[in-house]
Formats: structure tokens, C-alpha cells, sequence
């Protein structure tokens, strides 16, 4: 047993707050930094499943992705989703604390397990977000390569295959082979300009739109929209590992998060 505090700087050390976006919401979000935790859950997202999970599991902790809460609260409805789950929260005194895009950014956070997922190596820096005095940048999201050329419809398949998801969607931007490769978890289409004009043959995220993949092809690249979910939920076994270590004197339990999965299903 440890304070929550205790788990919050092991936290830090993963994923340092001052690497999050300044729209972005880490951190402890739900509960005391002086409050009891004997077990962590990891998660992508604090879902109806996941808080069930907790309490079934006797989780005093979940760490996830996604924050819980975003914006400012103005009422708790506990008759909508969000105020019902926040009761059950506080009902059953399970601390919640959130790593977003401070976990994209970091050294080993979600962007560079997915490169890792889908074999990319060489990895240097995509969107560069602050640059420290010795000159270290840090990147939301990464450029790599593959290991030798591949067709965009065999590299497709490769993500497809390694990711959790069924399916992935391909803008197929003509005959390129695909060597050098950009990437951003999650919801990443606003970069693919960027990752053209750096001369990726294709590009891997989330959540694109129509006329963003009609940009694309335009440019001469290729997109691959993995979904959301699938381009993040790697990190949750990742982070339920990294944690484990940073706890190993404390013998917490942590685990993880395995019967979430994506919204979108394809009839």
C-alpha cells in the first residue's frame, strides 16, 4: 500500500506533466493525493466497463489515457453518463489520474510503442512541441522506416494485422513504395501536410475525414487511418508494465485493461 501521491510521481517519471499540451488535462483528476491505493487498473478511457472492472477487481487507482474530465463542470448530473460514473468513483473512493498528450510526447509513450507495433525503426522527431536549452526537442508523434520498401497495400496490411482492430482505412495515393514513415496517435489528420512536405510516403493515424484524405492524395502520400483506439490502446499494457516497474519496491498490483474496444465496427 502506498499514498497516491506515490503512484502520481511514478507517473511523472513516465509521462512529465510539462510535456502536455496546454488545452490538455492530466494529472489527478478524481480523489486525494493523501488517499490509500493497494491497486492500479490502466486503461485507455474510464468507461462504465472499466469502473465496473475497478470495483469488481478491488482497484483503488485507475490511470488512463484519456481524461475523464476535459472542461469545466458547471453541474454532476448523476443521471447522465459522466455524473454517474464520477458517483460510483467517489462512492466506491477510487483515485483517477490521467497521462494524455504528456504520454504521447514522452520517450516510450504511445506514439513510439505504435512505431515500434507497426516496424518502424530509426525514429526521429515529427511535431516538435518545445526544445529544451541543450537543444533536446520534444515531438508529438514520430517519423521512422522500414526495415526495406514494401507496396502501401502490404504495409496496410501489417498495421492492420499488429493493431487491435479488425480493419484499417487506406488513401491510396498511387504506385510509391513505402520506406519512410510518419505517425501520430489517435487523431492525427491535422498534420498530414506536415508529413508530406517532410517527405513521408505514408502516414499512420486516426479519425481522418474526407477531404482530408482527398488533401492527401493530392500530395502524394498515402494514409493509413488506423482508428483511434487502435493506434492508442497499445500503450495501455505498456504503461500497466512501466508502472509495475516504477512500483516494484511497494509490490503494487497493477493491471490492465483488456475487454475494451473500438466503437466503430464495420457490417
Amino acid at each position: 500500500m502506498v499514498k497516491c501521491q506515490v503512484v502520481m510521481d511514478a507517473l511523472e517519471r513516465i509521462a512529465p506533466k510539462r510535456l502536455a499540451e496546454d488545452w490538455d488535462n492530466p494529472g489527478l483528476l478524481v480523489g486525494a493525493f493523501n488517499q490509500d491505493i493497494r491497486k492500479i487498473l490502466v486503461c485507455l478511457d474510464v468507461s462504465d466497463g472499466v469502473v465496473e472492472q475497478a470495483i469488481r477487481e478491488g482497484a483503488d487507482m485507475i490511470v488512463a489515457h484519456h481524461p475523464l474530465i476535459f472542461k469545466g463542470l458547471k453541474k454532476i448530473r448523476t443521471d447522465l453518463p459522466l455524473g454517474a460514473r464520477l458517483q460510483q468513483l467517489l462512492k466506491h473512493d477510487i483515485a483517477v489520474a490521467a497521462a494524455h498528450t504528456n504520454l504521447d510526447i514522452a520517450v516510450g509513450g504511445v506514439n513510439d510503442v505504435l512505431a515500434e507495433k507497426i516496424g518502424l525503426g530509426r525514429l526521429s522527431t515529427f511535431v516538435i512541441t518545445s526544445q529544451e536549452a541543450d537543444g533536446t526537442m520534444e515531438s508529438l508523434g514520430r517519423m521512422g522506416s522500414l526495415s526495406a520498401p514494401m507496396t502501401v497495400e502490404d504495409f496496410a496490411g501489417q498495421v492492420r494485422d499488429v493493431l487491435p482492430t479488425e480493419h484499417v482505412r487506406l488513401v491510396h495515393a498511387g504506385q510509391r513504395p513505402v520506406r519512410k514513415v510518419a505517425l501520430c496517435s489517435g487523431s492525427g489528420a491535422e498534420f498530414i501536410q506536415k508529413a508530406a512536405f517532410m517527405g513521408a510516403d505514408a502516414y499512420v493515424t486516426g479519425d481522418v475525414k474526407y477531404h482530408e484524405a482527398q488533401m492527401a492524395v493530392e500530395l502524394g502520400m498515402h494514409v493509413i487511418d488506423a482508428g483511434h483506439f487502435a493506434t492508442e490502446f497499445p500503450v495501455v499494457e505498456v504503461l500497466r508494465q512501466r508502472l509495475t516497474e516504477e512500483l516494484a519496491e511497494y509490490n503494487m498490483e497493477v493491471i490492465a485493461d483488456r475487454e475494451s474496444r473500438d466503437f466503430f465496427t464495420v457490417i
